[in-house]
């Protein structure tokens, strides 16, 4: 790992652990971010993004060895869609289980996704538990796909703004296709 961004993902889990709201690139947008089991730091989050609570947000874990301490039933079809997909994929899950109450949805599924990209498997790995990741932007507006568009509100309302790929003018990512999955083996694609 280079030294740059050794220093960022230091930087990061710092704001992480100490229930900071963080700004990083993923594998599919900028998103913002904190410690998806703190509550008061989805709050932050919620309210930085003048979103409602009600609006699940999803989180990203390291790989799918993660999922059975924070989903009480993993449905076996999880575990096969994400070993094959080739895209950024984030499965909606029933049943989340050790994660801040106000991330999950009514329903207590949560939304997941093992991102492929360096520097957010990096960021899992030094921090060890999930992180909240969500677009970066204010509410119905179009998210940054490009640290340049970020709007000065989300870098003024952020504890640590990652430093790392900044300088990129033009990104080609796509928010990831979501597809919940029941217990009872039901299968809902919710964006392709």
């Amino acid at each position: 790992m280079m030294d740059s961004m050794r220093e960022e993902i230091s930087r990061a889990v710092a704001a992480l652990r100490q229930g900071g709201l963080l700004l990083y690139p993923t594998d599919t947008i900028w998103g913002l971010g904190c410690d998806a089991t703190r509550p008061e730091a989805v709050e932050r989050l919620y309210a930085l993004k003048r979103r409602e609570t009600s609006q699940q947000m999803l989180v990203l874990m390291e790989n799918a060895g993660w999922l059975e301490r924070y989903v009480r039933e993993v449905p076996d079809m999880a575990y096969q869609l994400f070993d094959v997909a080739v895209k950024p994929l984030t499965l909606v899950l029933p049943g989340a289980r050790n994660l801040a109450p106000n991330l999950t949805g009514e329903d207590g599924s949560i939304g997941i996704r093992i991102p492929q990209d360096p520097f957010c498997q990096e960021l899992l790995r030094a921090f060890r538990k999930p992180i909240v990741s969500t677009s970066a932007n204010l509410h119905g507006m179009p998210p940054a796909r490009v640290y340049g568009e970020m709007a000065p509100e989300i870098l003024s309302g952020v504890d640590y703004a990652v430093g790392w790929r900044r300088e990129e003018t033009v990104s080609h990512a796509a928010p990831s296709s979501v597809i919940k999955l029941g217990t009872d083996g039901t299968i809902e694609i919710i964006r392709p």
